[in-house]
C-alpha cells in the first residue's frame, strides 16, 4: 500500500485511539495528508506525533461528531486549508457494553444511535457536498460483523452498525454517476486493550471467542486499516456500496 494515495487528503474521525488510530498511520504510509478528528485532543495529537515520527503528514481537529456545527466547521477548515477533500473514514463510534436486551437503558440506546449512526450521517453529508464540488472522492465507514449478523448482546451497536450500512449503500447508489465510491468496512474481533480487558474478566470465553473465526485468531487494527485504505485508492475504482467483512470468514459459517 505503500504511497497508494500519493498526496491525497484524508480524514480520520475517531482517530485518537484503536482502529481509528491504525488507520491514520496506514493512510499516512499511503503517501496520505490525514485530519484527525476526535473529541480526544490529546489521543488524536498522540496519533499525529506517531505519525510525523515516521515521517508522515497529520494534524488533530477537536471535534464532536454528533454535533452538527462541529462537523460542518470541520468540513470547512478542511475545504480552506487544503481546498479538497480526497478520502474520509467514518470510524468515531462506540460500543453499548454488551447488556443483554432487556438491560439496555434508554440512555445508552440515545447515546450509541447518537454516536454511531447520527454522527456517521452527518459526516457523509458534509463530506459528499465537499466531494461533490470536486467530482470525485472515496468514503469509508466502520461497521461491523454485527451489521451484516445479529448478536445476543449488543443491540444497540448491532442496531446502529445496521443502519451504517443503510446508509453506506444508499448513498453509494446516490452518488456513484457524481465519481463518489462509498463502502463500508465490517472487522469482526480485533486486538485492542478492551479485548485484553474482556479475556482477563473472563478467560473462559478466550478459546470460544477465538474459534468463532475460522481463521483461528482474531484480527488485528493494522489489517482493517489496510482495508480502509485499499477501499479509497484507485486500486478500488470499481467499488462501491459494499460491506466489507474482514474477519477471518466470521460470517461465512
Amino acid at each position: 500500500m505503500t504511497q497508494a494515495l500519493g498526496r491525497k487528503i484524508a480524514l480520520v474521525t475517531g482517530g485518537a485511539a484503536g482502529l481509528g488510530r491504525a488507520t491514520a498511520l496506514t493512510f499516512a504510509k499511503a503517501g496520505a495528508t490525514v485530519i484527525i478528528a476526535d473529541v480526544d485532543e490529546r489521543g488524536a495529537e498522540e496519533t499525529v506525533r506517531l505519525i510525523t515520527a515516521a515521517g508522515g503528514a497529520a494534524h488533530a481537529i477537536t471535534t464532536d461528531v454528533t454535533r452538527a456545527e462541529a462537523v460542518e466547521a470541520l468540513l470547512t477548515h478542511i475545504a480552506g486549508t487544503w481546498g479538497r477533500l480526497d478520502c474520509a473514514c467514518n470510524n468515531a463510534g462506540e460500543a453499548d457494553g454488551a447488556p443483554a436486551w432487556l438491560d439496555l437503558t434508554e440512555d445508552t440506546w440515545a447515546r450509541v444511535l447518537s454516536l454511531n449512526l447520527t454522527g456517521v450521517w452527518l459526516c457523509m453529508r458534509a463530506e459528499i457536498r465537499q466531494m461533490l464540488t470536486q467530482g470525485r472522492g472515496a468514503i469509508v465507514n466502520m461497521a461491523s460483523i454485527y451489521g451484516l449478523v445479529g448478536s445476543p448482546t449488543s443491540p444497540a451497536n448491532t442496531a446502529t452498525k445496521h443502519g451504517v450500512i443503510g446508509l453506506t449503500k444508499s448513498a453509494a447508489v446516490a452518488y456513484a454517476k457524481e465519481g463518489l465510491r462509498i463502502n463500508a468496512v465490517c472487522p469482526a474481533f480485533i486486538e485492542s486493550p478492551v479485548l485484553e480487558r474482556i479475556f482477563r474478566e473472563y478467560p473462559q470465553h478466550k478459546d470460544t471467542l477465538v474459534a468463532s473465526h475460522p481463521a483461528g485468531r482474531v484480527g488485528t487494527a493494522e489489517e482493517v486499516g489496510e482495508a480502509v485504505v485499499w477501499l479509497c485508492s484507485d486500486a478500488a475504482g470499481f467499488v462501491t456500496g459494499q460491506a466489507l467483512a474482514v474477519d477471518g470468514g466470521y460470517v461465512a459459517w
